[in-house]
Parts: C-alpha cells; sequence; structure tokens
C-alpha cells in the first residue's frame, strides 16, 4: 500500500497460509511498478522470518514485520541502549519493535494497509471472493484491487 494515499502498488492471491515465502516476489513487484524499492516495509507476523529480513535489508529496505502476537494489554518491554550482542533475528526485530521508532513504523499500518481493507469489505460490501478456483479468485481479487484505485482516483479528482 501508498503510505500516502491508500492506493495498492502490488498484490497476490495465494491458496498457501505461510505468508513469508511470498514477501520478496510482492517487494519485486513493488519495485517493478514503482521504479524503486520502498525504504520501509511494515508487515504482520506472517511475514516473518530471518530470511525475509536479511534479504530485505540487502536489498536496501528497512523492514518493521511482527515476531509474533502480544497479549492484549500486556505491553512490550522497555528498550533502552544498544542490542546485546548475539540476539537472534526474531529478538533483533522484537527489539526493534518495542523502541519508540518501530512503535510509530509498525503503528502507521492501521493508518495503510488495515483502512483499505476495511474500505472493500465494508464500504464496498466485498466479504467474500465470487468466483471458484485460484486463478479465476486471482483474477477476482486483482479486479476488486483495481477498481479500489480507480475510486481512489476519481476522489482525489473530484475533490
Amino acid at each position: 500500500m501508498d503510505s500516502a494515499h491508500q492506493v495498492i502498488v502490488a498484490q497476490a492471491l495465494t491458496n498457501q497460509p505461510p505468508d513469508a515465502e511470498h514477501l520478496p516476489a510482492l517487494v519485486d513487484r513493488v519495485a517493478e511498478h514503482l521504479d524503486e524499492v520502498p525504504r520501509k516495509l511494515s508487515a504482520d507476523a506472517g511475514y516473518f522470518s530471518a530470511k525475509n529480513v536479511r534479504w530485505l535489508e540487502s536489498v536496501g529496505v528497512e523492514p518493521y514485520i511482527a515476531t509474533g502476537r502480544q497479549k492484549h494489554g500486556e505491553a512490550p518491554p522497555k528498550v533502552r541502549g544498544r542490542p546485546p550482542a548475539g540476539l537472534t533475528p526474531k529478538a533483533r526485530m522484537a527489539r526493534k519493535l518495542a523502541t519508540q521508532r518501530g512503535k510509530e513504523v509498525y503503528r502507521m499500518r492501521k493508518a495503510i494497509a488495515e483502512p483499505v481493507f476495511g474500505q472493500i469489505k465494508e464500504a464496498r460490501g466485498i466479504r467474500t471472493l465470487l468466483r471458484r478456483g485460484l486463478k479465476a479468485a486471482r483474477e477476482e481479487w486483482a479486479l476488486i484491487c483495481a477498481t479500489h484505485n480507480l475510486l481512489k482516483l476519481f476522489h482525489a479528482v473530484v475533490a
């Protein structure tokens, strides 16, 4: 999602539950569509893997990927000073997200990605795909994303 206008810049639909394996392809699509890789990327825990963190950093993207669910009402531990040596990639990412900067960047997901899904599901009433089969479902999802972007463009022009 584009952070300034909530425009969908890359989309994918799969029938494979682990999202992590799809992250590099999505980032590649974003780079292809925008002619540059994003500077930052925030994603939910389904996209976390040490391999993804290393890959994102290697292509110049600063990752902010949740490492798991946080219990409701439980505050993350306070982070102070430099990270200790020998942290696993997961522990490093959890620590990064617990910093003030990490919280601010990750919190933006609520204002960037989540409203788009809300607009598609609630405002447009699209709560399930109508076509069956992976190919047909992918085509329908691509059409839903394209019409979302067209509606954003229309509202920007008439505003």
